[in-house]
């Protein structure tokens, strides 16, 4: 198993949700969330479609990540004026507030992820990550994330 790129990804995810949950512990906020809190920064207002393919995740469960946050009144989801089937998502004071305050945390548990590795050899995970990303950005992997 030590060999498969399968197993090896999926325990990476597993060993930085960990450190990440360490690390973000006081703020009760899951990698997941802080990665919509943080797409909703970058995009100012997003409908729920956009905001799954921001950060590849299926439509069904960024809504029940939405609707959490919601319920913290970290983000507010009103239907959209052009269509009623949508909901645009936009940060309150709360969730930019609880953001600013989480961003410390967040990058010392993406630094403790890589930081058995020298800064050039980060750098070029992230680069090799990226390119396989970039290469199969075609892939619909949102469906299922347990691989």
């Amino acid at each position: 198993m030590a060999q498969r790129p399968g197993f090896l990804i999926r325990r990476l995810h597993q060993i930085h949700v960990a450190l990440f949950q360490e690390a973000c512990s006081a703020f009760e906020m899951t990698p997941l969330q802080y990665s919509l809190l943080s797409a909703l920064a970058a995009r100012g207002t997003a409908d729920q479609t956009s905001l799954a393919a921001d950060i590849a995740l299926d439509r069904t469960t960024t809504t029940g990540a939405l609707k959490r946050l919601e319920a913290r009144r970290l983000v507010e989801r009103p239907v959209s004026d052009d269509d009623r089937r949508a909901r645009i998502c936009r940060l309150t004071p709360a969730g930019a507030a609880l953001l600013d305050k989480i961003e410390t945390a967040a990058r010392e548990a993406h630094r403790a992820t890589l930081g058995n590795l020298t800064k050039t050899e980060q750098t070029a995970f992230i680069a090799m990550m990226q390119r396989i990303v970039a290469a199969n950005s075609s892939r619909d992997g949102a469906a299922d994330l347990s691989v």
